[in-house]
């Protein structure tokens, strides 16, 4: 059909931690899924894949975008970024430990190099059956020799001592290769991974562990985009976390001027984080804000805190709660964190609508593919005017249900909410009392509730885990419509 079904999987250190839903007939697709990984000290290297979903047979791999623990960390802010996919290469896809003994004896003639190759585990499949043959090669000074092949599994126990003649004179820079293939019966070896040892660190001492099975030396050339390319943006966080009492003096500072408004509110905790926070951390500061205060059972005094203080600088009322600021950011981490499974109860029953009709909507004649109009009317293709007119009625008839059930769900909405909302009117009130700027109480409570909370559930419901997967472009148009 000319496009993919492109979704991504996220792995780390070659194991899969995520997956994205798949985006369906697109060769620009938007996924806009946030994972936050807990990751290991020593973890190597974050990849992902973009593969393309095929309902038969097995998924196309499209490519990469690799990046090792020292890139992530080396950027404080993060990487953010558009990444050149780079193909991908059997030869380096590879995953798993092996564990070792290796030991070379001090003296002797001649010298032998003994290899102990115990087991390896998590290893890569490479059979249809999705596990492999694996069996183990050690190479050195020119000796090769191998280990029996133990059958479908990625989790081989071989207990073989393997021995090799060392030359006589000094060693140099002499190595000891470990790989580890997977035997094909009809056509060649698939590569598993491998591991280098320098003698002169053999001949030290014994040497026994796991080992992390690593790839061939990549030769891969940068292929300038050809293969497309993935916005991403990862950001490495290393925290310590302490007991809870650790933190209390922490609570007691932010939470002053909540529990004692008598203080001047310039000088509170919250007022000064409020003038530092810029505009990129402004959402993190506000998670962890809202986070702090509902475990104290105080949100709903900090949003009230925060919007009357952003009321007080605000002059021009068509301008309220328009920015992002820390205000609007804690009511709208607020709103998510008390009101998702009362949006859930709220918009499932509707969007699930749209998604199973999967109805061609359009009212933009330069967007309007006339074709479609085969499949509203069996009279052949339909006018511009009558796709409008169709179009116009499906919207009234969705939107209809939606603000049905929005306004029908005034007793089902959480108490929090309602709490919130009322102080915030009040204030309004308070700041804009001329009977001018009687809508505005009204007009900054839909600002959230509608602007930050419904419309961008309903634009992308997947985001919102209303839905498994994100919308197909036809339907994706529709919810577009809608939430404008």
């Amino acid at each position: 059909s000319g496009s993919s079904d492109p979704y991504c999987v996220v792995n780390v250190d070659n194991e899969v931690v995520a997956r994205t839903a798949t985006v369906w007939k697109s060769l620009n697709p938007f996924w806009g899924e946030e994972y936050t990984l807990l990751l290991p000290h020593g973890f190597r290297s974050l990849a992902v894949y973009v593969l393309d979903e095929d309902t038969i047979g097995q998924d196309d791999v499209i490519g990469k975008v690799s990046l090792s623990h020292q890139q992530i960390s080396a950027e404080p802010r993060g990487v953010d970024s558009w990444l050149s996919l780079a193909p991908v290469n059997p030869d380096q896809e590879v995953q798993g430990e092996i564990h070792l003994e290796l030991q070379v004896p001090e003296r002797g003639h001649p010298r032998v190099l003994r290899c102990h190759l115990i087991q390896a585990r998590d290893l890569a499949p490479r059979d249809p059956s999705g596990t492999s043959d694996p069996f183990a090669r050690v190479s050195c000074c020119g000796h090769t020799l191998e280990t029996a092949v133990i059958k479908k599994t990625r989790f081989p126990r071989w207990d073989e001592v393997l021995e090799l003649e060392l030359p006589e004179g000094e060693l140099g820079e002499a190595v000891l290769s470990v790989e580890v293939w997977d035997w094909d019966f009809v056509g060649k070896n698939d590569f598993l991974g491998r591991v280098e040892f320098p003698l002169d660190i053999l001949c030290t001492g014994p040497t026994r562990g796991w080992f992390q099975l690593l790839p061939f030396p990549s030769t891969a050339e940068d292929h300038g985009g050809q293969l497309g390319a993935l916005r991403l943006a990862v950001r490495l966080v290393e925290d310590t976390v302490l007991p809870p009492h650790h933190y209390q003096p922490l609570i007691q500072l932010l939470t002053e001027p909540i529990l004692c408004p008598g203080q001047p509110p310039e000088g509170t905790a919250l007022a000064v984080l409020e003038e530092v926070t810029s505009g990129e951390s402004r959402q993190d500061v506000a998670t962890k804000l809202v986070k702090i205060f509902l475990g104290q059972g105080l949100a709903v005094p900090l949003v009230d805190y925060l919007t009357a203080r952003e009321l007080a600088r605000t002059t021009d009322p068509n301008t309220l709660f328009r920015s992002n600021s820390l205000a609007s950011k804690s009511m709208e981490q607020f709103m998510k964190v008390v009101g998702l499974p009362y949006l859930h109860e709220v918009l499932k029953p509707a969007v699930n609508r749209i998604f199973e009709e999967k109805k061609y909507v359009e009212l933009d004649p330069s967007k309007m593919e006339l074709s479609w109009g085969r499949r509203i009317s069996f009279k052949g293709s339909l006018s511009e005017a009558q796709v409008q007119e169709n179009s116009l009625e499906l919207l009234k008839g969705y939107l209809g249900d939606i603000v049905d059930a929005i306004v029908g769900s005034v007793d089902r909405c959480p108490l929090l909410m309602r709490v919130a909302f009322k102080q915030l009117r009040r204030r309004v009130e308070e700041r804009f009392p001329l009977a001018q700027h009687e809508e505005v109480r009204y007009f900054s409570i839909s600002g959230f509730l509608f602007l930050r909370f419904f419309a961008p559930a309903v634009l992308t419901p997947k985001l919102f885990r209303l839905r498994e997967q994100h919308a197909e472009p036809r339907t994706g148009r529709t919810l577009l419509l809608l939430a404008k």
